[in-house]
This record gives C-alpha cells, sequence and structure tokens, in this order.
C-alpha cells in the first residue's frame, strides 16, 4: 500500500514572467505591492525557475522569492541547471561556486524541491557523457538533481542504472515526436518524479528560439483533455512509489500552461478557483470551473 499523501503533488508552470500574463492571469490593474510570484503561488504549490538556465540567481533575489511564497508552508521552486553546464559543457569550480550561492536561500529555507539538468538532444547515452552526468553529480553534491534527456538512448538499462546508482532522478518528458526525440515515459529513478509537459507544436518546434517571439510560438500549444487523460495515467503510476513528483507546464504563451495546469489539478485533485479573466478567454477548455471546484479523483488511488 502506499502511504503517499495528496499534497506530496507539486503542480505549477515554468516560470511566471512572460508579458501575455498580464491580460490572460494577472489582475489588471495591479494592487500596489503586486508581485506575479505571490499571485501564482496563491493557486499552485510550485513553480520552476527558468532563468537560472541562462545564468546564476543572484542570492539577494532568492531570498526576496522565498519571502514571497511565505504563506505557503507547501510551495517548492525547482530550477533549470545553468546551459552553459548542460549544452556547453563548462564544469569550472568558479561556475559551479556561483550557481551553487545562487541556490543556498532556497536550499536553506527548504524551498527548493529539484534542480534540473536539462540535456539537449545532441546529448546521447556514450561513455563520455555517462562520466560528465556523474561530474555533474559531483559538482552539484547535496542537492535534488533530476535529469532530463531529449534523446531517448537515455532509457537504456545501463544509462537508467547510472541514474539509480548517482541518486538522480528521470525527467519525463512531453514533446513533439520526431527521430529519436524521448517518447512519454512514467519513469522513476529516486524519490522525486519529474514530469515537464512542453507542447507538441511540432511545426515550430525546430525554429530560433532565441528571441522571445519566436520561443512564445515554439510553446503555444493547448493540451487537449485526452492528453491532459493519458498523462494523469502517468502521473499516478510515478506517484505509487515517489515521494514529491512535480508537475511542471512549460507550454506558456497566452497562459495556456496555466489552463492546462488547473486543468491537470481537477484531475489529479485538489483543484483550485481559477481567475474570471482566464475563465473569460478559456470558456471552453475551463467548463465546470466557474462556480465552484470541479469533481476530482485521487492522486494515487492505493493511498491509505
Amino acid at each position: 500500500m502506499n502511504d503517499l499523501p495528496p499534497s506530496s503533488l507539486r503542480l505549477g508552470p515554468a516560470g511566471w514572467a512572460y508579458p501575455s500574463w498580464d491580460t490572460h492571469f494577472y489582475p489588471s490593474p495591479k494592487p500596489r505591492g503586486f508581485h506575479p510570484l505571490a499571485h501564482l503561488s496563491k493557486f499552485f504549490n510550485t513553480v520552476e525557475i527558468n532563468s537560472s538556465f541562462r545564468e546564476a540567481i543572484k542570492p539577494e533575489v532568492a531570498h526576496l522569492w522565498v519571502g514571497l511564497v511565505s504563506h505557503r508552508p507547501d510551495f517548492l521552486f525547482t530550477a533549470k541547471l545553468a546551459r552553459s553546464f548542460t549544452h556547453e559543457n563548462k564544469l569550472d569550480p568558479p561556475s559551479v561556486a556561483l550557481f551553487r550561492a545562487g541556490l543556498e536561500p532556497l536550499r536553506a529555507a527548504r524551498r527548493l524541491g529539484a534542480l534540473v539538468m536539462q540535456f539537449p538532444w545532441s546529448f546521447r547515452f556514450t561513455a563520455a557523457n555517462r562520466d560528465y552526468l556523474i561530474e555533474l553529480r559531483k559538482a552539484f553534491h547535496g542537492y535534488p538533481l533530476v535529469a532530463e534527456f531529449a534523446h531517448e538512448s537515455w532509457m537504456c538499462p545501463e544509462a537508467l542504472g547510472t541514474l539509480i546508482d548517482y541518486r538522480i532522478g528521470f525527467g519525463n518528458l512531453d514533446q513533439p515526436s520526431y527521430g529519436r526525440a524521448m517518447p512519454p515515459t512514467s519513469i522513476l529513478t529516486n524519490g522525486i518524479g519529474y514530469v515537464r509537459l512542453n507542447g507538441r507544436n511540432y511545426d515550430n518546434w525546430f525554429r530560433d528560439t532565441s528571441g522571445l517571439r519566436e520561443r512564445t510560438s515554439r510553446y503555444d500549444y493547448l493540451y487537449t483533455q485526452p492528453e491532459l487523460n493519458e498523462w494523469a495515467d502517468r502521473i499516478e503510476r510515478i506517484g505509487q512509489h515517489a515521494k514529491q513528483v512535480f508537475v511542471v507546464f512549460n507550454n506558456e504563451a497566452r497562459a495556456q500552461s496555466l489552463v492546462n495546469a488547473f486543468q491537470m489539478q481537477a484531475l489529479l485533485g485538489p483543484a483550485s478557483i481559477v481567475p474570471k479573466e482566464l475563465l473569460r478567454r478559456y470558456p471552453e477548455a475551463l467548463d465546470g470551473f466557474r462556480s465552484n471546484v470541479p469533481v476530482q479523483r485521487s492522486l494515487f488511488a492505493d493511498a491509505a
């Protein structure tokens, strides 16, 4: 019997600073002292810090974020490891020290649920890449690491064994299907279950995402209810054995990640009341959320 309580589910979006959310999710006009992270934390119990993918977080900023979610004792952050480590293989001690320093306020406050190493499709399972992954584990010892691989070669037994041996979580990924891209999975290699849903905008997936407009186009996708149902089943399987389950929606264009996150909450429970502006813009997708919390099912069917 699994005794994992539903509160061990952490569900939310990747990031919180998107221009389109000002007209879809955040109040207008904004009240004095408004901060988008504090507002977001009223509805969800996790958010993935995606700015850390570009550069190290400043410790004083991390301190601010901890304070903004102080009203939610169950709220946990996740963060992406900087691309210099995962895409450029630059693992020098000063950069490691700088990045760790930025995370320290989150770790010290027990607010850091996972540190995600997001590797590109070119990072396939080879002896050299396995060794580099182990070096990353050593460099960021003490942190709850999760590895997200875009290439399916990391599903082989030897690769999964490495993750188990070095206590690295497996990032279950939803993305457009192409070549040997990682397919949808429900793999668990340590106590952290991690799921990221990027959307399936195949037509724009391979465009340059260096600019905001291109990124928005790439992640412009709204999951259908059948697609969410499939992932809810996978999440429940992961949750049967995980200590914590993080579900992160990355299809941020026009707040579609929030729409799908609310829908997933309704499937896995407990669900939040949805802001009226989001309901107005997505009446069909959020039908049934208007008056009260929608009917839910248990996250873990075998939970005691």
